[in-house]
This record gives structure tokens, C-alpha cells and sequence, in this order.
């Protein structure tokens, strides 16, 4: 009988191995929930509200509430037929998503690195920089950054026209392309080589309505074109510049703000996802 009873209350009891691996499990889920939960906030709170801020904070407060109550949801698991199964292929589905995320964030750099190669041996004739935000009538610190490197760019092709495409902003008065171009002229750039394309919503649009402009100066579409813009948005910007027909777009690529970047380059992943779904590039 003694024995019997021995059985039953070790039984009762898990080993401490598993105890230890829970632990820690409900810890590191702990720790990078915060982590992505802050980030997220903390970007809201700056006016950042794309998806690659959206979803790494809804995965962030997932990650939280399941350490908080990590034992509730096994007991409920286990009681279910199909509990472990569940369990198990939920993890190994994130675990897939985050090796893919990797995967194309490792690949989007090499393009960058080749993009960047092209920009430095290439002579080109004209450079159009893709608009972005623009608060308060001034460049966000990406956009800065896009026009820092057409202001590089311009300096080694002096010749070449500078395109500065971009539309009216949600709850703005000035259109990116005009407040593109007075940043420009403050950095001293000659106001006579200056194209302002103020209409435009996006890529596609940049890139279409900068072309009159370009026709206007004898250029066009198998015009050797500097296309600059972000560096996680350079893959997409020459296949869309494709698409329209330019022959000769060469993406350069401007780095983005380290406070946003990966954010942004998860967020290019969701669209990079999408405009293979739909076709559109």
C-alpha cells in the first residue's frame, strides 16, 4: 500500500525539467513581447501606424497575454483531442514566418548592396526622387534621407535634371514635391535644375507623372533614370519603373532611419507579398 501511494504522488507531480522549460518558455515569450509591444507603441505614439508596426505589436501583446496565463492555455490544450497538434502547429507556423521574414530581409539587402554597385558605375541623365512623408511642411528623416543622396547623386552628375515627385499629404497643405524642392534649394542646389511633380500618390504615379517632365526636357523612357528611394523600397521601385516602360531605371538606394528600419522592411515584405499575390509587379 505504501508503494501504491508513492506512485500516485509522484505522478502528481512533473518533473522539474519540465517545469524549468515552461519557465522559461513563458519568460522569453515574456521578454520579446515586451520588446515588440514597446517598439509598436512607441512608433504609434510618433504617428507610425503601417503594418510593420501594427502586426509586430499585435504579435508582441499575443506573445504577453500567453505568458501571463501560459498555464491555463496548456490545461485547456491538453484537454482537448486536437490541443497538442494545435499547439505544436502554431509554433512551427511562426517559427516558418520568422525564418521567411529573415530570409527576405537577408535577400532585399543583397539587391540593395547591387543597386548601390549600379548607382556608383552608371552615368545617368536624370534623377527622380519618390516622395514621403512630409509633417509639418518639412522632410520625415526618411525622405531627408532621399534627398540627401540625390544631393550626392546630382553632385556627380551635374548634368543631370533632379526630379522631385510627390503629392499633398493627408491633413497637408504642401504637396511632397514642393517641399522636396525648397529643401533642396536651402542645401544650395541650382533652383533651375529643379522638376516639381506635385500631383502624384504613389510609386506608380510618381513615376508616371514625372515622365512629362522629363519629355520636356528631350528626356524619356530609355533615359538612363536614377530612381532614388529608401533602400527597402528599391526592388519594388525598379519593377514598377519596369512595368511603366522605363528601359533604364536604376534604383538608388537612400538608408532608412534606424529608429523605423525594420519595421519598414517588414512592412516592404507584407507589400512585397501582396504585389505577388495580385500581379502587380
Amino acid at each position: 500500500m505504501p508503494t501504491v501511494t508513492a506512485a500516485v504522488t509522484v505522478s502528481r507531480h512533473p518533473p522539474a525539467r519540465k517545469l524549468r522549460g515552461g519557465l522559461w518558455a513563458r519568460v522569453g515569450c515574456l521578454l520579446a513581447g515586451g520588446v515588440l509591444l514597446a517598439d509598436a507603441l512607441w512608433l504609434m505614439a510618433q504617428g507610425f501606424f503601417m503594418v510593420g508596426v501594427t502586426v509586430p505589436g499585435a504579435l508582441g501583446l499575443a506573445l504577453c497575454l500567453l505568458a501571463v496565463s501560459w498555464h491555463r492555455v496548456r490545461t485547456w490544450l491538453n484537454g482537448k483531442s486536437w490541443g497538442r497538434w494545435l499547439w505544436r502547429a502554431g509554433w512551427l507556423l511562426l517559427a516558418a514566418w520568422v525564418v521567411s521574414v529573415a530570409a527576405f530581409w537577408a535577400w532585399l539587402a543583397q539587391q540593395v548592396r547591387s543597386f548601390e554597385a549600379s548607382a556608383t558605375t552608371a552615368s545617368v541623365q536624370a534623377i527622380v526622387v519618390l516622395g514621403s512623408g512630409t509633417p509639418n511642411g518639412q522632410p520625415s528623416p526618411a525622405l531627408r534621407a532621399r534627398l540627401d543622396k540625390a544631393r550626392e547623386l546630382a553632385a556627380l552628375h551635374p548634368q543631370a535634371w533632379v526630379v522631385v515627385s510627390g503629392g499633398v499629404d493627408f491633413g497637408e497643405t504642401l504637396s511632397e514635391g514642393q517641399v522636396m524642392g525648397n529643401y533642396l534649394r536651402e542645401q544650395g542646389m541650382a533652383p533651375g535644375r529643379i522638376l516639381q511633380e506635385e500631383r502624384s500618390t504613389s510609386t506608380e504615379l510618381n513615376l508616371q507623372y514625372s515622365l512629362p517632365l522629363l519629355n520636356e526636357q528631350g528626356l524619356g523612357l530609355t533615359t538612363a533614370v536614377a530612381v532614388v528611394t529608401s533602400d527597402f523600397h528599391t526592388v519594388r521601385a525598379q519593377r514598377i519603373a519596369r512595368k511603366i516602360g522605363f528601359t533604364h531605371a536604376i534604383p538608388v538606394a537612400a538608408p532608412t532611419p534606424l529608429y523605423i528600419r525594420y519595421n519598414a522592411w517588414l512592412r516592404e515584405y507584407f507589400a512585397m507579398v501582396s504585389s505577388w499575390a495580385l500581379r502587380e509587379v
